[in-house]
C-alpha cells in the first residue's frame, strides 16, 4: 500500500478528529484555518482514500461491567489456511472478542478480550474459545493496570 502524503491541513484534521470525531465541521474548519466547505471536501477525501476508516465512539468497558481485560494467545492444531480461516470467522461472531490478530511466534492469535469477572472469563473459555475446532491451546494475560491507551496514530 502507498503512502500518501499529506499537508498541513490534512494532518490537523486528522488529529483533531482522531481526539474527538464528533467535533463539527464548523469547530473543525475554524481550529485549523480552513473555510467549511473547505474543511469539509478535504475531509470527504481522506474517507475516500480510506484513511478515515469510522466514526466511533469510544465507550468505557469498566462502566458496561467488564472488569477483566486479557489478552489469549490462541493456538491451534493443525495450524493451516482451513482451520485459521475457520477461527477467525468464529472469532469475528464472539462479542467479548474485541480483537483478533494473527501473529507469529508459537501462537497463530492475539486475541483482545474483556470479560465481567474472572468466573465469567472462565466460562468464556470453555464455553465459547474451546468450543472453536482446532484451537490447541490458550495462554492468558490479564491486565491488571492500563498505563496509557489511545487510538491516535503518530502523524509526524
Amino acid at each position: 500500500m502507498a503512502t500518501i502524503n499529506f499537508d498541513e491541513f490534512d494532518k490537523k484534521i486528522l488529529q483533531y478528529l482522531q481526539e474527538d470525531s464528533s467535533i463539527s465541521n464548523i469547530d473543525l474548519s475554524k481550529k485549523i484555518g480552513l473555510a467549511p466547505s473547505s474543511c469539509l471536501l478535504r475531509v470527504k477525501n481522506l474517507k475516500e482514500q480510506k484513511v478515515l476508516k469510522q466514526f466511533t465512539a469510544v465507550v468505557d468497558e469498566k462502566i458496561l461491567g467488564f472488569e477483566i481485560t486479557c489478552f489469549a494467545k490462541v493456538s491451534m492444531s493443525p495450524l493451516n489456511r482451513e482451520t485459521s480461516t475457520k477461527f477467525i470467522e468464529e472469532a469475528k461472531k464472539i462479542p467479548e472478542i474485541i480483537e483478533c490478530y494473527t501473529i507469529t511466534g508459537e501462537a497463530a492469535f492475539l486475541l483482545k478480550i474483556v470479560a465481567k469477572s474472572f468466573q465469567y472469563y472462565r466460562d468464556f473459555v470453555f464455553d465459547k474459545l474451546l468450543a472453536v475446532p482446532h484451537v490447541s491451546n490458550i495462554d492468558t494475560s490479564i491486565v491488571v493496570g492500563t498505563e496509557k491507551k489511545t487510538n491516535v496514530i503518530p502523524l509526524e
